[in-house]
């Protein structure tokens, strides 16, 4: 995206993962951001906002309240992500947590340069060859897991442009349905519903979590991205799911925490997991926290030994 270009608000929104309602409340509330109108009156967002409301998503997914931070400089809100680190600081945590090797290292670094030289096709084969290497569930956790920290990382300072951060994307989704695809279907087991909320159109979290479920011998069911709450729960009911795996990035959050409940049939559990800081922070009540995508195992074996869970809490009612 060039600096003179100017952005929709749906454009907007699907690059940064703030809503049209959150951006039009900010531009009221906050007086940022100030888009200017085309000719037929449409909201237009200069390449200066929208990298600041990046860093300002990015701050928002760590806990920051926006009132707090939304009328700083990008400087200073850059400022306030140095702690959150950048490519570098993705690698080394996650070789922290991993305890990765220099070559581990080394493989995310060779993903990031392919996505930097655009060599999409030269990507998927090396993300494909580790996949069959390693295995499905390996791939996941020692490879999708941490290359995704990496790339949302360098996305969120500025390191990746848009359209780089969707080539990765879709990318990394091509590999993983072929690798789903070639996992043998079950009839029997756990039936999982898996989707993300309005507002969250990031699927590969989705993606990675199927994965990991069929592994485990689960009937998978997925919704896609952004289904309506109480679409989720009538889904949930239809295909008598036993348990619903939502993945949160950030925002949606917040409809979780609040919203007063009564959806889910007695025994379905409600699972939810992805990069919202705050969801491992202040887990809501009657929701399973998976705070990293490896957890989706011992979960699932805890689920097995006695379904006599309590009674989830119906956060599906929007009557508020």
């Amino acid at each position: 995206m060039q600096r003179g270009v100017s952005l929709t608000i749906s454009a907007v929104e699907r690059d940064t993962g703030l809503t049209k309602d959150t951006l039009r409340v900010w531009e009221r509330r906050y007086g940022f951001p100030q888009p200017c109108r085309d000719a037929a009156g449409e909201r237009l967002y200069s390449r200066d906002e929208v990298d600041k409301l990046r860093v300002l998503r990015r701050l928002l997914d760590a806990g920051h309240r926006p009132g707090k931070i939304i009328g700083q400089p990008i400087e200073a809100l850059r400022e306030l992500c140095e702690p959150y680190g950048g490519v570098e600081a993705a690698l080394a945590t996650d070789a922290d947590h991993a305890g990765a090797e220099a070559d581990g290292d080394g493989e995310l670094r060779h993903y990031y340069e392919l996505l930097r030289m655009h060599d999409i096709e030269g990507l998927r084969c090396a993300l494909s060859q580790q996949a069959l290497r390693r295995g499905v569930g390996r791939f996941v956790i020692e490879q999708a897991a941490p290359l995704n920290r990496l790339i949302g990382e360098a996305w969120a300072s500025g390191q990746l442009e848009v359209f780089e951060e969707h080539l990765y994307t879709e990318s990394m989704q091509v590999v993983l349905r072929s690798a789903i695809a070639s996992i043998p279907s079950v009839r029997h087991g756990p039936r999982v519903l898996l989707t993300t909320l309005p507002g969250d159109p990031h699927g590969l979290g989705l993606l990675m979590a199927e994965a990991l479920l069929a592994l485990e011998g689960c009937r998978c069911i997925s919704l896609g991205v952004q289904t309506p709450l109480l679409e989720i729960a009538h889904a949930a009911a239809a295909q008598r799911a036993d348990i619903v795996a939502l993945s949160l990035s950030g925002l949606p959050y917040r409809r979780v925490a609040e919203s007063p409940a009564r959806g889910l049939a007695g025994r379905t559990e409600l699972w939810a997991g992805g990069g919202c800081t705050l969801l491992r922070r202040r887990a809501p009540d009657g929701v399973q926290v998976l705070d990293r995508v490896a957890a989706i195992g011992p979960e699932l074996a805890r689920w097995r030994r006695g379904r006599a869970a309590p009674e989830v809490a119906d956060i599906f009612d929007e009557s508020d």
